[in-house]
C-alpha cells in the first residue's frame, strides 16, 4: 500500500470517528454560540492528548488502555466531569438574567483536552481502530506516521470548526429563547453521556466480582 493510499483510507476512517456525535460533539456546539473559533481551540485541546497519545501507542501503551481497570477509572472520571457540566449549564439558563460566560466557565481548550482524556470511548477507538491505523503508518515510514498524526488532526480541526461556525451563525439568528434551547439540548446531551460513561463503568465493575 502507498503512502497516498493509506492517507486516504485513514481520512475515511477518521471522519467515521470525529464525525459521530458525542460530548465533543454537544461542547463544540454550545460553545459556538458565543464564538465561532471555539472549535478550532477545542481542537487544539484535542490534539495535545491525542498527539502523544498516537506516540505511546506505537510504543505498546494501548496495553493499558485496552484493561478493564483503566477503562472503569476513566469511564467514572468522565461521567462525573460530563455531569458537572452539563448540570452547571442548566444552572445557568435558570438565572434570569444570564450570560456566555455563566454557561461554560472551562475554557475551550481545556474543554477539548478534559473532553478527550475522560472519554473511555475515544480512548478505546484509539487503542483498537486508531492502534490499527497508527501501526501501518510506522510501517511506511516515519514520515508516514507523522503525515497520519497531521491528516487526522485536520479531520478533528476541519468537523469542530465548522461545527462551532455553523453554531456561532446560527446563534445570531435565534432570539433569546431559542438560544437558551440550544443550550439547553447541550446541556442535557451532555448529562446524559455522563450518566452513560456512570452505568458503563458501574456495570464494568460490578462484573468483575462476579
Amino acid at each position: 500500500m502507498s503512502t497516498l493510499t493509506f492517507l486516504a483510507s485513514a481520512v475515511i476512517i477518521s471522519l467515521s470517528g470525529v464525525m459521530a456525535p458525542g460530548a465533543l460533539t454537544a461542547a463544540t456546539i454550545a460553545q459556538g454560540t458565543r464564538s465561532k473559533n471555539a472549535g478550532s481551540l477545542i481542537a487544539i485541546g484535542h490534539a495535545v492528548i491525542e498527539i502523544p497519545l498516537i506516540g505511546l501507542l506505537v510504543l505498546g501503551f494501548d496495553i493499558f488502555l485496552k484493561s478493564e481497570k483503566t477503562q472503569i477509572v476513566i469511564g467514572f472520571a468522565g461521567g462525573l466531569f460530563l455531569l458537572w457540566m452539563g448540570i452547571g449549564m442548566i444552572r445557568g439558563l435558570q438565572k434570569a438574567e444570564h450570560s456566555c460566560s455563566d454557561i461554560y466557565k472551562t475554557g475551550p481548550v481545556m474543554t477539548g483536552f478534559i473532553l478527550s482524556v475522560s472519554n473511555p470511548y475515544f480512548l478505546l477507538w484509539w487503542a483498537t481502530v486508531g492502534l490499527n491505523l497508527a501501526l501501518k503508518a510506522q510501517a511506511l515510514g516515519v514520515l508516514a506516521l507523522v503525515l497520519f498524526t497531521a491528516v487526522h488532526w485536520l479531520c478533528d480541526l476541519v468537523w469542530l470548526g465548522a461545527l462551532s461556525f455553523a453554531s456561532f451563525k446560527g446563534s445570531a439568528l435565534l432570539s433569546p429563547r431559542r438560544q437558551k434551547f440550544v443550550f439547553g439540548f447541550c446541556a442535557a446531551a451532555l448529562v446524559c453521556f455522563g450518566a452513560k460513561f456512570i452505568y458503563d463503568a458501574s456495570s464494568a465493575l460490578s462484573g468483575l466480582y462476579r
